[in-house]
């Protein structure tokens, strides 16, 4: 039986990486995980308890395919208290994970053969998804001095029908202010390209607050999860927040293509909304890590990196050391017994010299994985 085209996606590299790591450990190895962009902790206790009390009430079946109308309001309440933005819940739409809301995203915005741009380096299934509407996915070579986000500037001559923009982004952490967004926004309305702003690690920031699309536009497409902030990446609910003229739209796609979002999580959902003082001490840990991770890479002789503005990786340029960033992870996780990702996962083109760190799992897993880090360099003869 042939297949199709447009399923011939490449792998996504931290998926297999993740893989090789569950391997090593089914063999006895204890793995040090930094590959994979996974909270430690679990899903905030409120979220859990909401969660029982909604099984003991009763069957936990469809729900409507725009979400529980309870979740969409809430999801509205959290834009006023982050943003100071009024949303109208009727504009939220509750989906299967951020994955779930760009399938949908993309599907409405786009037809085939429409091309998105996107900043490199950047989340790969971005790329993978496109392909698989038949959509071209049109990368932007992002620079150091732009802290490897896209600018106004790069837009032009590419024909571009659609761009979706990450801030904090992955694998960078890096974030874009009020004004270079804006800048965005507003080149994206001269020139008649869709904007989708893909805002799933909002919450976890080091100084500067986030900034929200739609402080700035009410059309553009923005996307969220409960995966990153709210520590509930299993659980596969995210939201996304779309133009009022593009709801029925967005909702026929939703009903056809997934019915609905889990209705158990879309519960559990709720009681994490609830749960923000809990969900800001998992921000001190993410700060803990973060200030040993940009120490303790420097004297494992990792030097060359931005520390991040949000999320929890550091994008390190390790071309002094290979220009194979997959057989050096392959290496790393052989060698020192931590999971890494390769470069090569957020861009085909330069990524060969680059790896990504994540420190979303516990202290004392980061502390480890710094020393046995600077132990294997040392054995290389690089620090």
């Amino acid at each position: 039986m042939k297949s199709s085209t447009r399923s011939q996606v490449d792998p996504f590299i931290v998926m297999d990486v993740m893989e090789q790591a569950r391997r090593a450990e089914e063999a006895g190895r204890h793995v040090i995980h930094m590959e994979v962009g996974q909270p430690g902790t679990p899903a905030p206790e409120g979220a859990r308890a909401a969660l029982s009390k909604g099984m003991d009430a009763g069957a936990l079946g469809y729900t409507v395919a725009l979400g529980l109308p309870e979740l969409r309001a809430g999801i509205a309440r959290l834009y006023g208290e982050w943003y100071g933005v009024d949303l109208d819940p009727a504009r939220v739409v509750v989906t299967s994970g951020s994955s779930g809301a760009f399938l949908l995203a993309f599907t409405a915005l786009f037809d085939a053969g429409d091309r998105v741009g996107l900043g490199l380096p950047g989340y790969p299934s971005y790329r993978q998804i496109l392909k698989a509407l038949s959509l071209e996915a049109i990368g932007l070579q992002t620079a150091p001095e732009n802290r490897f986000q896209p600018v106004a500037g790069d837009l032009a001559g590419q024909g571009l029908d659609g761009l979706i923009v990450a801030s904090p982004a992955n694998p960078s952490g890096t974030m874009l202010g009020k004004q270079a967004l804006g800048d965005l926004i507003g080149a994206c309305a001269d020139q008649g390209i869709s904007f989708v702003s893909d805002e799933i690690y909002h919450g976890i920031q080091y100084g500067e607050r986030a900034v929200s699309a739609l402080e700035i536009s009410d059309d553009v497409y923005v996307i969220n999860s409960f995966s990153k902030y709210f520590s509930m990446t299993g659980w596969r609910v995210g939201w996304m927040v779309v133009p009022e003229d593009h709801v029925r739209t967005v909702e026929r796609l939703a009903q056809n293509m997934f019915i609905c979002a889990p209705h158990a999580s879309q519960v559990a959902a709720l009681g994490a909304l609830e749960s923000r003082a809990e969900l800001e001490a998992n921000m001190g840990v993410y700060t803990a890590n973060r200030a040993l991770m940009v120490e303790g890479l420097k004297a494992a002789g990792f030097t060359r990196f931005a520390p991040p503005d949000g999320a929890f990786y550091i994008y390190a340029d390790v071309s002094a050391y290979t220009n194979d960033s997959l057989a050096f992870c392959e290496e790393i996780l052989q060698e020192a017994g931590v999971a890494v990702t390769p470069g090569l996962d957020f861009d085909p083109a330069r990524g060969g010299q680059w790896i990504r760190f994540s420190y979303a799992r516990a202290t004392a897993d980061i502390e480890e994985g710094l020393s046995r880090l600077a132990a294997y360099m040392a054995r290389r003869g690089a620090v």
